[in-house]
């Protein structure tokens, strides 16, 4: 991070709801300037009005982050805009739910291309300019189900499984420049993707998870925040759970 400035650039995908809004209202609080990134234009807008009395720089950036010239022209207007990223947090992210032998190949592919092809594209052209500057911080949201498998869920389980593989991998790739390179990976957290659980589902899920709650975003962008500041500058190719104790051992 920079030394003469309290605050940094971050750039933060899916940032329009749930945990993404949440780390957007996190940094703001604390100071950061912030990128957003998610597909709609008209949602980006709402949460930068929100912040509007935080006292920091945001702007809206729409992109699909399965698309690499759309992320590749994204990054560019970040830099042109304020010269650097100082902080990455790739959280964009979908699910197209189906029994492996009932889903079709474009429910497949549309997952690994936003969780996992997104988190790549963008590592791959914000890491430049942290390499030049020998400092950065880079956050991938992945989830226990990368860790412990869902039924139903192969290609989102195999997309979070796979951005735990490319944290790590990052993580020593880019430890000699200064950056650390981390994962999250939230439990179920109460947010769009699982507001429609039947009650059955959530009592089940209850007794699953130790502290017997469901997540809420901003416990994620809790940890998100910690892992983007100086006393987490000693951490990395980590992934962090944040489950209620749901995934241990």
């Amino acid at each position: 991070m920079s030394e003469d400035r309290t605050r940094g650039v971050a750039l933060v995908t899916g940032a329009s709801q749930g945990i993404g809004r949440a780390i957007a209202e996190r940094l703001a609080r604390e100071g950061w300037d912030l990128a957003l990134v998610a597909r709609r234009a008209e949602v980006l807008a709402e949460v930068i009005a929100s912040l509007a009395d935080s006292g920091v720089e945001a702007a809206a950036f729409p992109c699909d982050v399965a698309d690499s010239s759309a992320v590749e022209e994204t990054v560019h207007q970040v830099l042109e805009r304020w010269g650097r990223i100082d902080a990455l947090v790739n959280n964009a992210g979908i699910s197209r739910d189906a029994l492996l032998i009932r889903m079709k190949e474009e429910q497949w592919s549309q997952v690994l291309r936003t969780n996992l092809d997104g988190s790549y594209h963008f590592i791959r052209y914000v890491a430049p300019g942290m390499m030049k500057m020998r400092a950065g911080r880079i956050v991938n949201i992945t989830s226990v189900i990368g860790q412990i498998g869902n039924a139903g869920q192969v290609n989102y389980a195999a997309s979070k499984a796979g951005i735990i593989g490319l944290t790590l991998a990052t993580a020593r790739e880019l430890a000699g420049r200064g950056i650390t390179v981390n994962a999250v990976a939230p439990g179920f957290i109460e947010t769009a993707m699982t507001q429609d659980l039947p009650e059955s589902a959530v009592k089940e899920l209850f007794e699953r998870i130790p502290l017997r709650r469901l997540g809420q975003p901003e416990d994620v962008a809790a940890l998100v925040s910690f892992l983007l500041s100086e006393d987490a500058s000693y951490i990395t190719g980590q992934v962090l759970n944040c489950d209620g104790g749901m995934v241990m051992g």
